[in-house]
């Protein structure tokens, strides 16, 4: 078989020939990367979390073992330095065998995105595919950083995945990590500041704190904006040159500003699917409202030269075709459950727009 180039597609001729090939490389993959994300672990507890026969696990971990990819030791299981490069290796032979590669240029095209990187699974079900996400676009922040570069971060449990995936390198000293809204609520762990800090840390870099609540009254606000330090934290996000986020449903980021019921009802009522930057937005990026806030502005997001998004879930679908509709030349990362309900998504509105009714 070929790609219509004449090449020949050695993966395609797996799938065909000896699909059982695939379905060990699947599975001998997924136990791989699920025992990296929760590593030490023991057999029973990477069975539950795979959904798979202790009897397999065992098997197939002792196989693993024996070519040198694993440790088992008291604590639990590890995966060695062989092991984390052979899965490196093996991420790109795995989603071609999923259809997640095919996925990607159907949703990046479809779309118009400038690119689509989408984890195998459902990051809203296994804890384990949410961990890759952060992963990967802890590695897609890496390669975008230069010197003296603005590193604006929203907060979030998104967020807080990719700064605990962020490995510890020394990337640049002079890069500056900052939020690019004030805090919202829930854990400290999710919020802005903790997120940027942790990230600034890891980079190697420094980091500026936004002590700002981003639930605040008008009247506080222009008080606020007065103060010297929080007047240079503005400057510093105004100035923001790559931007990381994750795409908030409007529902949920209603709530968690405890906004009154009437207005989150109406705003509802009026078609508002996602939250990014105070704004509350349509499934096709007409925005609904606004929650005047300090911190990075919707004109200002139009024109930050890197932008990355990261969410998963297909309860974020609606809010990802939401934000994407504001601007194409970013990066999304997604999991596989988000790209299939945005497909689907997209082309019951295209079949909507071309019937003849319409």
């Amino acid at each position: 078989m070929s790609n219509g180039g004449g090449v020949i597609d050695f993966t395609d001729i797996i799938k065909n020939i000896a699909p059982e090939v695939a379905e060990i490389v699947e599975r001998r993959y997924l136990i791989l990367r699920t025992i990296l994300y929760n590593q030490p672990i023991g057999r029973r507890a990477l069975a539950t979390e795979l959904g798979i026969g202790e009897r397999i696990v065992r098997n197939e971990v002792n196989i693993l073992k024996d070519h040198g990819l694993l440790n088992i030791e008291i604590m639990g299981m590890n995966v060695t330095d062989v092991g984390k490069n052979l899965l490196d290796e093996l991420n790109h032979i795995y989603k071609d065998f999923k259809g997640i590669l095919e996925l990607q240029r159907e949703l990046q095209s479809l779309m118009g995105l400038k690119q689509v990187i989408i984890i195998p699974g459902n990051s809203s079900e296994n804890d384990t595919v949410l961990r890759e996400m952060g992963k990967i676009a802890s590695n897609i922040i890496k390669s975008k950083i230069h010197p003296k570069d603005i590193i604006g971060i929203t907060g979030g449990s998104t967020m807080a995945c990719v700064a605990e995936e962020m490995t510890v390198s020394q990337i640049s000293n002079d890069v500056l990590v900052i939020p690019a809204r004030g805090g919202l609520g829930g854990e400290i762990e999710t919020q802005a500041n903790a997120i940027a800090a942790k990230i600034g840390k890891r980079l190697g870099g420094a980091y500026r704190l936004l002590n700002v609540p981003d639930t605040l009254e008008a009247e506080a606000l222009n008080i606020i904006v007065k103060n010297d330090e929080i007047r240079s934290s503005i400057n510093l996000i105004n100035r923001i040159n790559l931007l990381v986020f994750g795409i908030g449903r409007a529902d949920t980021m209603a709530s968690r500003r405890n906004l009154p019921q009437e207005r989150i009802d109406t705003i509802l009522k009026l078609g508002a699917k996602a939250e990014a930057f105070g704004h509350y937005f349509d499934i096709e990026g007409n925005e609904i409202w606004e929650y005047k806030t300090i911190g990075l502005s919707l004109e200002r997001f139009r024109e930050i030269e890197n932008v990355i998004a990261v969410a998963g879930g297909s309860d974020k679908a609606e809010a990802i075709m939401a934000i994407t509709s504001l601007r194409k030349d970013i990066i999304i990362v997604t999991d596989e459950s988000a790209a299939i309900k945005i497909l689907d998504l997209v082309k019951i509105n295209n079949e909507v727009k071309n019937s003849p009714a319409s």
